[in-house]
């Protein structure tokens, strides 16, 4: 198994049961290193799909109490366990990477950090929970992957944007 992707690069792996093994090992990394607990830690994104097509990136959600005060020493934590702040603004989450050596070029791990138990947080759970339940919904967000690589092949934003409307649709099966 080879994480990576390079800046704006899309490109679809076929699932492995390595990122379940990966998540296991970087989850080890957080604990040791940052005061977070194990429960606010999870696999998310299409790595923690069953058979689910994906960038070969793994993405986890760590949970803090308050996204606008977290404290440095989670910071000094993820630094340590290879992650490094990146300059994304996004409404209530912080992004943070880790890359494959000191060119920045390739990143092969994402972390969300966002308020633990908010409504990102349960969405991004529900989102992967409810792909690994439900066989129809699974397989349409895969063929939709697939058709974007195949017919569109644009950036990570165009990547985003074509997902988006399914995506909101299962957020909004949780209420």
């Amino acid at each position: 198994m080879k994480l990576g992707l390079k800046r704006d690069e899309v490109r679809l792996e076929t699932h492995t049961v390595e990122w379940h093994k990966e998540f296991h090992r970087v989850k080890q990394e957080i604990l040791k290193s940052t005061p977070i607990r194990e429960n606010r830690i999870e696999h998310i994104g299409s790595t923690a799909i069953k058979d689910m097509v994906a960038k070969p990136i793994l993405d986890l959600v760590v949970g803090v109490d308050d996204i606008e005060n977290v404290d440095k020493v989670i910071f000094q934590g993820l630094k340590e366990a290879g992650f490094l702040r990146l300059r994304v603004q996004l409404p209530n989450e912080i992004v943070l990477a880790k890359f494959t050596d000191e060119s920045y070029e390739e990143k092969t791990h994402y972390i969300h950090l966002v308020e633990y138990d908010s409504e990102l947080w349960r969405n991004l759970i529900f989102f992967r929970d409810y792909l690994n339940s439900n066989q129809t919904a699974r397989e349409q967000y895969k063929n939709l992957k697939i058709e974007f690589v195949k017919e569109k092949n644009g950036g990570i934003n165009e990547y985003t944007d074509y997902k988006e409307q399914f995506v909101s649709e299962i957020y909004g099966k949780r209420i």
